[in-house]
């Protein structure tokens, strides 16, 4: 993550993407830290909405065999910015969840490094977005495996769905691994709904906006499987869908 003080340009990588302009009135973006004590469990869920600009950074280490489950949903801002720089010890364990769920002209970011520091940790990153209108979605994301870290299990799964042709989905997947065994995946697609599978509900009788609803509730509530508040999380995103449906 850029660490300077002055606004960032198109230069810079993990802003490449931004809306500077909206950028500008957030600038500084002050580092929120959290830290994980050895042998701790903790749930962090965050819900980005409304109109107005917003953007967050967190600074995140995991001690050894600490557990982290962090789940965010951005839906709505004009501009929306979430990243986070990770850092995993020994045996530890961390889990993301992301969902974007934009349309019109907004612009949402979800930027991550994820750095293995000791031996047999873990990650799993899943982002989903959703676009529609002239919006654009962002992942940019960097999973790290530092010298000596052996019995790392990295995944990183990446996927975005556009309603119309005028969307954007930007993704960069990266791995940077300097460690011999290690296991580490990542995946990324970007598409649009499947017409068979569509077809399918149809016959059975849905509207077609019902069908689409429900293959979209589940696509983005592959992001919120497993986390302690998934209901929450998924009644949110079900009614930002029913929005940009509408």
């Amino acid at each position: 993550m850029s660490e300077v003080l002055s606004l960032p340009t198109r230069r810079d990588e993990d802003f490449r993407y931004s809306d500077l302009k909206a950028l500008e009135a957030l600038w500084p973006i002050v580092p929120e830290t959290i830290a994980i004590a050895d042998g701790d469990e903790e749930a962090l869920q965050f819900v980005l909405d409304g109109g107005a600009p917003i953007a967050r950074h967190l600074v995140i280490t995991l001690g050894k065999g600490a557990k982290l489950d962090l789940r965010v949903l951005s839906a709505g801002p004009a501009y929306g910015r979430f990243a986070i720089d990770v850092r995993l010890g020994e045996g530890a364990d961390f889990t993301f969840g992301a969902a974007q769920l934009a349309t019109a002209s907004e612009n949402l970011e979800v930027v991550t490094k994820v750095v293995h520091t000791g031996l047999n940790a873990s990650s799993s990153q899943i982002v989903r977005s959703v676009l529609g209108g002239t919006s654009v979605g962002t992942y940019l994301g960097c999973i790290g495996v530092e010298r000596g870290a052996d019995g790392t299990d990295a995944q990183q799964s990446v996927r975005a769905m556009l309603l119309d042709r005028t969307a954007t989905a930007n993704a960069k997947p990266e791995l940077e691994i300097y460690a011999d065994d290690v296991k580490a995946a990542h995946g990324c697609a970007v598409g649009e709904l499947d017409a068979q599978g569509l077809f399918y509900l149809m016959s059975r009788g849905l509207p077609p906006l019902d069908a689409k609803r429900l293959m979209l509730q589940a696509f983005v509530a592959e992001a919120f499987a497993g986390a302690p508040q998934s209901d929450e999380l998924n009644a949110a995103a079900q009614a930002r869908l029913q929005a940009i449906l509408a």
